[in-house]
């Protein structure tokens, strides 16, 4: 799939796996340190990617990728990796359906920080949207 179009197919999938992310961790993080389980998950992540990498055959030599590429990766790693820990954190203590949605609040912190730093300007319907989900965030979050 490499339409235009194929985006809304791949984050419609990735919407999935994160949906199952939540559930999945939340039985799992039962009775084991969540700072643990996300080591857990990272090193079979980092199996199954190398994996899939190598099959699909779209290995290349890292040392040739630009200085840019490696800080930006490296930023965006820790971020993850900061995320992550939190997102584990949040799960062992609380329900993962206030959990999830707050930690999707970060689609409105996307469009903020694309905003300001990338220049990019969502016209009124789509600020509207990323009003309804930032208040659909809270309504779910702070559910009694």
């Amino acid at each position: 799939m490499t339409s235009s179009n194929s985006w809304f197919f791949w984050a419609a999938l990735s919407a999935c796996f994160a949906a199952m992310t939540a559930i999945f961790a939340k039985v799992g993080i039962q009775g084991v340190d969540s700072d643990f389980a996300t080591l857990i998950r990272t090193v079979i992540i980092v199996f199954v990617l190398s994996a899939f990498v190598a099959y699909a055959g779209k290995w290349q030599n890292p040392l040739t990728l630009p200085i840019k590429t490696w800080v930006f990766l490296g930023l965006s790693a820790l971020a993850t990796g900061a995320s992550w820990v939190c997102y584990f954190r949040a799960l062992q203590i609380g329900q993962a359906s206030q959990v999830a949605p707050v930690d999707k609040f970060s689609l409105v912190l996307v469009a903020v920080f694309a905003f300001i730093f990338l220049g990019e300007r969502p016209s009124g319907q789509e600020w509207l949207g990323i009003l309804l989900v930032a208040a659909g965030v809270l309504v779910l979050a702070f559910k009694k």
